[in-house]
């Protein structure tokens, strides 16, 4: 698809800007490897070969029977005697084989060809671990410092933190550009209509933002959650009520200014209709105003939603959470990986997201021009 000349030049302006340039690329492997974090990090297999038929148990489930087994849960991949099931073929009763036999499978030096049996073999991801696996650590008391097993450590329930910072960034960046961008589509919406049509329209809007503006957003979260369960698209839907108001301002003042121009009121005169004027005419000098106030946007939104699970008041305790992580960290202040890895997480997130909506402000303004 051609771009226009006027998007081709706000591309080249962003392009000149080398660190949003570079902090775009960067986010994006990130939050583009972050999509694939149950290739990246899980507790089941990416495949197994069981007799020479391939299986993919990280997207279908696959009970224990299907392997030999004798239940119709499914299966834990971890056990040694699942192991033995796929290596073998299912043609050895692995729950009542030798204890020398199950450990040489589970060490990978059992070779099933020279028993005559069919060799399977089980693919893992490069993070055995998913976000809400319980571990086992040997007797050592959780959390435990990062290790060959456990590259950041586990936190207080044995969970491992690199797993559980991979599903926590997709989760957290996920819901701050979601809710920004609802967010930002209303507020643009309401203050145009305030700014443009003015008068009691205005005044009816001032003051309904006045007294929503007065709610205690925290309070109305405690009272919600306490009638309710905790809900990811409740908590969503409170984040959006409340974050709304945010760009109505900047977004009123541009259009109250952009009313009276020449070109506004020829369109009028000629008979444009009042939608065309605002979409096609008015809002696109507004958007430098409003685009200056997206990267605290969005940063406020990823920042509320971890000071809500740092309260106890955010995502449900289920979902992997990074503000969780800092409330871990600062109940276990003799484990300081897990502040570091906290910190380092939100600064280079939100760094990194500030740098990119900076380039975009600045490609979108007619008067800055890079070389």
């Amino acid at each position: 698809m051609q771009l226009s000349p006027l998007n081709q030049r706000r591309w080249r302006n962003f392009k000149a800007n080398r660190r949003a340039y570079w902090s775009l690329f960067i986010f994006s492997m990130l939050f583009g490897l972050s999509l694939f974090a149950e290739v990246l990090a899980n507790d089941r297999p990416l495949l197994v070969n069981y007799r020479g038929e391939w299986r993919v148990p990280f997207l279908k489930f696959y009970s224990e029977k299907s392997f030999g087994g004798d239940f119709g849960t499914e299966a834990n991949y971890k056990s040694p005697e699942v192991e033995c099931l796929i290596v073998t073929g299912g043609l050895v009763d692995c729950f009542d084989a030798p204890v020398e036999m199950i450990s040489a499978v589970d060490a990978g030096t059992f070779d099933a060809a020279t028993e005559g049996y069919s060799k399977g073999s089980v693919l893992w991801p490069l993070i055995p671990y998913s976000y809400n696996t319980i571990n086992d650590l040997g007797g050592a008391a959780a959390p435990s410092a990062p290790d060959a097993r456990h590259w950041l450590g586990t936190d207080d329930t044995s969970r491992d933190v690199l797993a559980r910072v991979i599903y926590g960034f997709r989760l957290s960046v996920a819901i701050g550009l979601f809710v920004t961008f609802v967010t930002s589509i209303i507020g643009i919406a309401a203050g145009a209509v305030q700014g443009y049509f003015g008068g009691i329209t205005d005044l009816i809007f001032q003051r309904a933002l006045e007294i929503w503006g007065s709610v205690p957003e925290l309070y109305f979260i405690i009272i919600v959650f306490s009638v309710w369960q905790r809900s990811l698209w409740i908590l969503i839907t409170i984040m959006v009520l409340f974050g709304w108001t945010r760009l109505v301002g900047i977004v009123r003042a541009e259009f109250l200014r952009a009313r009276n121009f020449e070109y506004v009121r020829a369109a009028k005169a000629l008979g444009v209709p009042d939608r065309v004027i605002i979409f096609r005419h008015v809002l696109p000098n507004a958007m430098v105003a409003t685009l200056t106030l997206l990267p605290f946007a969005i940063s406020g939104t990823i920042g509320s939603l971890a000071a809500l699970d740092y309260l106890g008041f955010g995502l449900p305790a289920s979902l992997p959470s990074l503000g969780q992580l800092s409330r871990q960290a600062q109940q276990n202040l003799q484990m300081p990986s897990l502040a570091f890895t906290a910190f380092f997480t939100f600064a280079i997130m939100l760094s990194l997201l500030v740098f990119v909506f900076e380039g975009v402000r600045d490609a979108f303004d007619p008067r800055k021009t890079f070389r």
